[in-house]
C-alpha cells in the first residue's frame, strides 16, 4: 500500500512567501491608485485653464439693442485654438438657445430640474463625433427683463491630460521596478538573519552527547521559541527520570532476584545428592517451592512497581467502595488461611461522595498492596486471631474521600515511619515474608493521584499498638 506523506515545508520558506506574496498583490492595487491619482492630478491643471476661458468667453457675452451678443477679436480666437496637442471647441447660445458663434452641435449640459447655477464654472465630461472632452460651461445672466441666462462652453480634448498621466505614471512606478527586487533581497537577507539563532540552537543540540539530557540553555534563543525550548526541557526531564526509572528497575531487580534464585540453585543441588532419601528430597522440593513463590511474588512487585512509575494513568470517574470490595473478597481466602479477622466497615458502593478521579487499575494495587502488607505483618494464630479492618469514609462537605486499613500488628517506630516508603526497606524484627516493594507501590501510586498517606498507631500506648494507614483522596464534585 502506497503511503502518502506531506510535504515538508520550510519554515523559511513559508514565513517568505508569507511576506512577499502580498507585497506582490498589492503592487497591481498601488498600480491602479496611482493611475486613479495620476488622472486627478492631471486634470487639476488643465480644469484651472478651462474654468479660466469660459470665464474670458462669458465677459464677450453683452446687450446690445435689447439682444444678447457676442464679440469675439480675430486674435483672441486664434489663442484660443492655438494648442499643439489638444483641439479646443467653444460655444455661445443666448437666453433662448439661439446659436451664437463656436461650434452649432456642441452637445448641451444635461437637463435638470434645478435652475442651473449663474456666474459658476461647472466641468463634465463629454463624447462629442467620437472624440471624449472635458467641458467646462457657465451661464451668464444677462441684464434683460425676468433676468435670463446666456450659456458659454469651453471645450478640449484629452490628449495632454493622458500624457501628463502617463508621465506621472513613470516617474511613480519605474523606480518601483528597482524597489521591489531590493525589497525581496532585504527580506531575504533579514530573514536570513532572523533565523541564525535557531541554526545555533539547532548546532548546540547536535553537539550533545547521547547521555547529556541536561536542560536547553536558553541562551540567544528568540522569545518566541522559548515556549518549544521548555517544551522540550520538559520531554528532557520525564525522559531521564524514565531513564532513572528504567535502570533502578534492572537494578533493583538483579539484586532482589539473586537471593531467590540462588536458593534454587542451591535446594535443587542438594535434592540431586540426597539420591533415594525421600524426607530430604522432600524439604528439597518445598523450599524450591517457596524460593519460587518468593521469586515470583518479587518479579511481580517489580513489575507492579515500574508500571505505577512510568506510566501516564488515564483518569476516570472510580467507586472505591467497589475496589476495595473487589480486593475484599480476592484477600478473604488468605485472611481465613492466617486465621485473621478480616472486616469491611464504612460506606456502601451507593453512598454519595465515594467517586474519585482515577485509574481503576492502579488503585486496585494500591488497595491489594495495604491489605497483604496489613495480612503479612499481624501475627495470628488459631488461638489469638489477628484482626485486619478496611474502611472508606466520604467527607462530603469537605470533598475528601478517605481510605483506611488498620491491623493489630507490631506497628512500625516512629523512626522506620519515612523508611518503609522506601524501595526493599522491611522493618526490623519482624519474620514475615515479603519484597518491600508493596508500600512505595502504594506510596507512588498516590502520588500519581494527589493523595496523600498518613501513618499511625491504632492503639497509642498499648501493646502491640498496630497499624492504621490512611490514603486522603480528593473526592470528585457531585453525586454519582
Amino acid at each position: 500500500m502506497k503511503i502518502f506523506q506531506r510535504e515538508q515545508r520550510s519554515l523559511f520558506g513559508e514565513i517568505l512567501d508569507w511576506m512577499l506574496t502580498p507585497l506582490l498583490l498589492l503592487w497591481p492595487v498601488s498600480l491602479a491608485l496611482t493611475w486613479l491619482v495620476a488622472q486627478g492630478l492631471a486634470n487639476k491643471p488643465f480644469d484651472r485653464a478651462l474654468e479660466y476661458n469660459a470665464q474670458a468667453l462669458a465677459q464677450l457675452v453683452i446687450v446690445q439693442r435689447g439682444k444678447v451678443q457676442f464679440n469675439l477679436p480675430q486674435s483672441a480666437s486664434e489663442i484660443l485654438r492655438a494648442d499643439e496637442s489638444d483641439t479646443v471647441f467653444f460655444q455661445v447660445r443666448g437666453t433662448k438657445n439661439e446659436y451664437l458663434a463656436g461650434e452649432r452641435d456642441l452637445p448641451r449640459p444635461p437637463v435638470t430640474e434645478e435652475e442651473p447655477p449663474t456666474g459658476t464654472v461647472l466641468l463634465r465630461d463629454e463624447e462629442y463625433k467620437g472624440i471624449d472632452l472635458r467641458v467646462a460651461y457657465i451661464w451668464v445672466r444677462m441684464p434683460l427683463p425676468g433676468e435670463p441666462s446666456a450659456l458659454v462652453q469651453v471645450a478640449e480634448t484629452r490628449e495632454k491630460r493622458s500624457v501628463l498621466a502617463t508621465e506621472i505614471i513613470k516617474g511613480v512606478m519605474l523606480p518601483q521596478f528597482v524597489i521591489l527586487p531590493l525589497a525581496a533581497l532585504l527580506v531575504w537577507l533579514a530573514l536570513a538573519r532572523g533565523i541564525k539563532p535557531l541554526h545555533r540552537l539547532e548546532e548546540r543540540i547536535r553537539a550533545r552527547k547521547p547521555e547529556d539530557l541536561s536542560p536547553i540553555n536558553h541562551k540567544d534563543v528568540p522569545l518566541e521559541v522559548v515556549p518549544l525550548v521548555d517544551s522540550v526541557n520538559d520531554l528532557l526531564q520525564r525522559l531521564d527520570g524514565s531513564i532513572v526509572t528504567q535502570k533502578r528497575f534492572l537494578a533493583d531487580a538483579a539484586h532482589q532476584l539473586k537471593t531467590p534464585l540462588a536458593g534454587l540453585r542451591m535446594q535443587a543441588d542438594l535434592a540431586q545428592r540426597e539420591g533415594t532419601n525421600t524426607e530430604d528430597l522432600k524439604r528439597s522440593l518445598a523450599q524450591i517451592g517457596r524460593s519460587s513463590m518468593r521469586a515470583t511474588h518479587t518479579v511481580n512487585q517489580l513489575l507492579a512497581l515500574a508500571r505505577a512509575e512510568s506510566a501516564v494513568p488515564a483518569m476516570q470517574g472510580c467507586n472505591l467502595v467497589r475496589i476495595v470490595t473487589d480486593v475484599f473478597q480476592d484477600c478473604l481466602p488468605r485472611a481465613m488461611d492466617k486465621h485473621i479477622d478480616l472486616g469491611y466497615e464504612g460506606a456502601s458502593a451507593s453512598t454519595p461522595g465515594v467517586w474519585l478521579n482515577g485509574n481503576a487499575t492502579l488503585l486496585t494495587e494500591l488497595v491489594r498492596n495495604l491489605v497483604d502488607n496489613a495480612i503479612n505483618y499481624t501475627p495470628s494464630s488459631s488461638e489469638h486471631p489477628g484482626m485486619v479492618t478496611v474502611r472508606v469514609q466520604a467527607d462530603h462537605f469537605g470533598q475528601v474521600l478517605l481510605l483506611q486499613v488498620e491491623d493489630s500488628g507490631p506497628g512500625v517506630p516512629q523512626s522506620e515511619r519515612e523508611l518503609i516508603f522506601q524501595p526493599f526497606y522491611r522493618a526490623l524484627g519482624t519474620e514475615a515474608d515479603g519484597s518491600g516493594l508493596g508500600l512505595p507501590i502504594v506510596m507512588e501510586i498516590a502520588r500519581q493521584h494527589g493523595a496523600q498517606v498518613l501513618l499511625q498507631d491504632t492503639r497509642p500506648g498499648h501493646t502491640p499498638p498496630g497499624a492504621l494507614f490512611t490514603v486522603r483522596f480528593k473526592a470528585m464534585p457531585g453525586q454519582r
